[in-house]
């Protein structure tokens, strides 16, 4: 009887944390395993989704924070002249950037080009200048 009244606060404990949200993003491997979970539940009961769900606001946001964040670094990066690599810092940087870039195009619907996900990391500033505009013309800032 002495274990029960042990036992009883670590599992009404447990079930109460797992009613609160996570503070960050999923991991991807539990976002896949939701989804695919979500598939087998609409397969089981017989109903397929017509339409894709709308896509979630605030991952919009999100993308668009951390574009401003990755922005600002780069912008010290190159104000900075007494960092040290300073040429492998913005490559890495600007090679950040474009990814968060890319995945911002994904996410709003702009054209990107061929090879996505997996592409070189590019050199061209006037493609990037055009997903930038794209975006802000769909109403992204940062």
């Amino acid at each position: 009887m002495g274990l029960f009244w042990v036992m009883l606060p670590t599992a009404v404990f447990g079930l109460f944390l797992l009613t609160l949200p996570p503070p960050d993003p999923p991991p991807w491997w539990r976002a896949a395993a939701s989804r695919w979970t979500e598939r087998v539940r609409e397969r089981w009961a017989g109903r397929r989704r017509a339409d894709p769900p709308p896509p979630d606001p605030f991952a919009a946001l999100r993308l668009q924070v951390r574009l401003g964040v990755l922005a600002e670094h780069i912008r010290q990066l190159e104000n900075d002249p007494r960092v040290w690599a300073r040429a492998r810092r913005l490559e890495a940087a600007w090679a950040a950037y474009d990814a968060l870039l890319l995945e911002a195009c994904v996410l709003a619907g702009v054209d990107v080009p061929d090879g996505w996900p997996v592409r070189e990391p590019r050199r061209d500033d006037g493609e990037r200048f055009r997903e930038e505009i794209e975006l802000a013309s769909r109403g992204w800032s940062w």
